[in-house]
């Protein structure tokens, strides 16, 4: 699964490594993201790539409350073509939510050791996500989810789950509203993904929400 993450990388980076077309938000550095919070992210409207944010939990369009999308921060890619839920977004409403790495929590013996997860070479990313409009209210509350999969070999020891962290070459197709080819989409987020992550173990201090700072990414030394 995906619960936390982190980006901090300043609006000039972002621009130079993404398909960004329009950028009207504030790229402000979180190290410590969280569910309801919201996310950086590019999606595709009014034909041009838009660096947007959106909030972390989807909320489909014909939900009566937005208190669901408190359940709805991950969409296993297994199933996210057929679930009522986000079917309708994953084939029509994509987005890349930016990110530099995310944090998972390793059990061991009742211990949970919070874990920092990143590209071998620490570069930015971005998952694969969907997102929703729900126009119950104004402005509309704009929403997304992450896309997840089966763990990897290297994130395995970990967790059994991973987010779906896509290739460059898969940017453009996948934010492609036209490609609505269920088979396409699902090849994408099965074989244009990056597997292979670094890890190292990171500060407790990580587990609430009200530690936002650099020191959360830091490596510590386990004895």
């Amino acid at each position: 699964m995906c619960g936390r993450f982190a980006g901090f990388r300043p609006l000039e980076e972002l621009i130079d490594r993404f398909p960004i077309d329009v950028s009207k938000v504030k790229a402000t550095e979180n190290y410590n993201v969280a569910p309801v919070q919201e996310v950086l992210a590019i999606a595709w409207y009014e034909d041009q790539n838009h660096l947007v944010k959106f909030n972390w939990g989807l909320v489909p369009y014909w939900a009566k409350d937005k208190a669901v999308g408190n359940r709805m921060i991950n969409a296993r890619s297994e199933t996210v073509a057929a679930k009522p839920s986000f079917r309708d977004a994953f084939r029509k409403r994509r987005c890349l939510i930016l990110a530099d790495g995310f944090y998972e929590w390793k059990r061991d013996k009742g211990n949970k050791q919070p874990m920092f997860l990143t590209l071998p070479d620490g570069s930015p990313f971005a998952f694969a996500g969907i997102w929703e409009t729900w126009d119950k209210e104004e402005p509309p509350f704009l929403s997304c989810t992450i896309l997840t999969r089966e763990a990897s070999e290297s994130v395995r020891p970990i967790h059994h789950r991973m987010p779906v962290i896509l290739k460059p070459e898969a940017y453009n197709d996948w934010l492609n509203p036209a490609n609505q080819d269920v088979r396409i989409l699902q090849d994408i987020i099965e074989n244009q993904i990056y597997t292979e992550l670094a890890s190292r173990p990171v500060s407790k201090q990580v587990n609430s929400v009200r530690n936002n700072r650099p020191e959360n990414m830091h490596q510590i030394e386990l004895f």
